[in-house]
């Protein structure tokens, strides 16, 4: 069943009052603009962040005191751009992302925005780059945007590396109305949330297709 702030998110939630929340809280700058419409121009998956979620994670990301993040899944760089800005001087955020294509795009987005200073994007296969990064850790923040089948490694990696108060972020936590079928897929993205769950405070957000969020510590504290 969902929740009363679900149900009223629903039901309140107009396009045109989306619109002026967004206008008033998260508005476009170009660089920005340019990076959310690069996957069109470049015949990628038009598959980034909305606007909301951007700025979300840029805050996540402010409270923490983040210096130091990882992101899985770069995709054109959108969401790499917010959570750069967050950063303060002297932080860093690597970024990886498995597409070629999809690595250079993203470089001369973020090189675009001003940002390449505090951005590395690390091309190749997930897995074996998370095994190089590890020894820039601890890790102050871990955003998950990547493939679903793997969410749950990617989970594990990130508590060994992350620090005590840092942050798991998964995005697509409830794979696209997907989360409780019975599918390998399925299976590996609900380990996350039940191992995210057991290791940090968390919260699933009610996003579109929701955005899983962990501190790092004892729930039970």
């Amino acid at each position: 069943m969902a929740d009363a702030d679900s149900r009223a998110g629903e039901r309140y939630a107009t396009p045109q009052i989306l619109d002026f929340a967004a206008q008033t809280h998260h508005p476009a700058d170009s660089a920005l603009q340019r990076a959310f419409e690069a996957p069109s121009r470049h015949g990628m998956p038009e598959i980034q962040l909305g606007a909301a979620e951007g700025r979300l994670l840029e805050l996540l990301l402010r409270l923490a005191g983040a210096q130091r993040v990882v992101e899985i899944g770069t995709l054109a760089g959108y969401s790499a751009i917010w959570m750069a800005r967050a950063l303060p001087p002297g932080g860093h955020l690597w970024t990886i992302e498995a597409d070629p294509k999809h690595a250079a795009v993203a470089r001369e987005v973020i090189e675009d925005a001003g940002l390449a200073d505090r951005v590395t994007i690390v091309e190749g296969d997930a897995i074996d780059a998370l095994s190089k990064l590890s020894h820039s850790g601890p890790f102050c923040a871990v955003f998950v945007d990547a493939d679903k089948a793997r969410y749950d490694l990617y989970g594990r990696w990130a508590t060994q590396n992350l620090r005590q108060g840092g942050l798991l972020i998964g995005d697509n936590a409830y794979l696209f109305g997907n989360l409780l079928d019975e599918t390998e897929v399925a299976e590996a993205m609900r380990r996350f949330h039940a191992e995210m769950a057991a290791a940090y405070v968390s919260v699933c957000v009610p996003t579109p297709d929701g955005l899983a969020v962990g501190l790092r510590g004892d729930p039970k504290a």
